[in-house]
């Protein structure tokens, strides 16, 4: 029987996030993409020439390979599907795959005999076969293996990296049989120049991402506490782990907050595969539950400062220096930033935020608050949060930031941006 030749099929990229936006580019420069989002304002952005996440160069969102669309009728023009939707987890805690249940059903509509759907969202072990698959063969009356097939190739974007792109990643690639790994392999490898990496199974794919953010997270988690340690034994943190860095085989991790799509999420997708499976996963969610507690470990460091020279924090005007996630990019998803805005509001304090990466519509739409968009001149402040490193702070002359506070006032340096004399205190 003659195999269905892949190579010159068009492709359909499900989501134009920070993930699927960049793919779609890259792989426009070699073959007819369909970028299909359900998002109706992202698509008119994305044919202006506008990219909210600043993922992808301008010039490269103009391709006549490139088709910008929310009309799911052009998704039936391809054989080839790579779902790049949201994981996230709900208030639980719990993995919420609404996003990517919800994107297999649309592709499941569209398939047709030979079809490829190739997954990239970050799951737990088993979820593209125990839960994407059944989807794509009831919405599409084919047999799985037979009439339609799978991969999985996790995604390794990482939001604000000019050095690290998508062609400089290695790419993990697996099948749903030996034949369609190796296609999956094959069209990776024309847009991947670090080269790909190819396992045995679905599954394997699907652990291998996981874990690497669930390692991420345990060794953040392990220098948070040890920065709370230092703090109270009143040792230079920052120092402590320059000394430990000079041995050849200590790994250098930062203390600080831990929000995000990815460090913050994915460890609560393997926690939750662990306990299906009779497991408790301890240590990971020992990890899990320091880096959830920073944000209000820094809240109580400042008010603890600030109650030094007034009775409460009633109508004290407080400052944070940062709101996205991690330094330089404009992701603002699952910031711990806003649980830090949201004690000290609850204490009655006056609480504003400053960040120039930060859109402040964007801002308001997925939080309900609304950001400076520029460093006030003249307000005075009792306390300034800096929260994220950015370039642009550390370019600031601590000398500006210190003309916004009052007497007496308070600067907290979360990410050591300043030097620790100028500060009055840091993780």
């Amino acid at each position: 029987m003659k195999k269905f030749n892949y190579s010159e099929q068009d492709i359909a990229v499900i989501g134009l996030g920070y993930v699927g936006l960049p793919l779609a580019v890259e792989f426009s420069k070699k073959r007819k993409v369909i970028a299909f989002d359900i998002n109706e304002s992202r698509i008119r952005q994305l044919k202006k020439g506008i990219d909210k996440t600043k993922e992808v160069e301008l010039q490269d969102l103009d391709n006549r390979n490139l088709i910008y669309t929310f009309d799911k009728e052009l998704l039936t023009k391809c054989k080839i599907f790579i779902i790049t939707v949201p994981t996230p987890i709900n208030k639980k805690k719990e993995p919420d795959l609404s996003y990517l249940k919800q994107a297999s059903r649309t592709v499941g509509n569209s398939l047709t005999k030979d079809s490829l759907v190739i997954y990239e969202s970050t799951v737990y072990p088993g979820a593209t076969e125990e839960i994407c698959i059944p989807i794509l063969e009831k919405s599409s009356n084919l047999s799985f293996n037979k009439e339609f097939f799978c991969g999985y190739s996790p995604e390794r974007i990482n939001p604000g990296d000019s050095t690290r792109k998508l062609s400089s990643i290695v790419k993990i690639v697996s099948g749903s049989n030996n034949r369609i790994a190796m296609e999956v392999d094959n069209l990776y490898s024309e847009i991947i120049q670090a080269g790909t990496f190819k396992v045995s199974s679905i599954k394997i794919a699907e652990a291998a991402k996981v874990i690497e953010n669930t390692q991420r997270d345990l060794n953040i988690a392990l220098v948070n506490e040890l920065s709370i340690l230092f703090n109270k034994l009143e040792i230079d943190t920052e120092e402590v782990l320059k000394a430990a860095s000079t041995k050849w085989n200590f790994i250098d991790f930062k203390p600080g907050l831990v929000g995000g799509h990815c460090i913050g999420v994915d460890p609560y997708y393997l926690t939750h595969k662990a306990k299906k499976v009779g497991l408790n996963p301890e240590v990971i969610m020992a990890g899990r539950k320091i880096n959830d507690q920073m944000s209000t470990y820094v809240s109580k460091e400042v008010e603890r400062r600030l109650l030094e020279t007034r009775s409460n924090l009633k109508k004290a005007k407080i400052l944070l220096m940062g709101m996205t996630f991690k330094e330089d990019c404009n992701d603002i998803r699952n910031t711990k930033v806003v649980d830090i805005y949201g004690y000290f509001i609850k204490k009655g304090a006056v609480t504003e935020i400053y960040d120039p990466w930060v859109d402040t519509k964007e801002a308001e739409r997925i939080y309900q608050l609304k950001t400076l968009r520029s460093l006030p001149k003249k307000e005075k402040y009792d306390a300034i949060i800096v929260t994220v490193a950015h370039k642009k702070f550390k370019k600031l002359n601590i000398k500006r930031l210190k003309s916004l506070l009052k007497r007496n006032g308070v600067i907290y340096d979360v990410k050591s941006v300043y030097s620790k004399s100028e500060t009055s205190g840091s993780l």
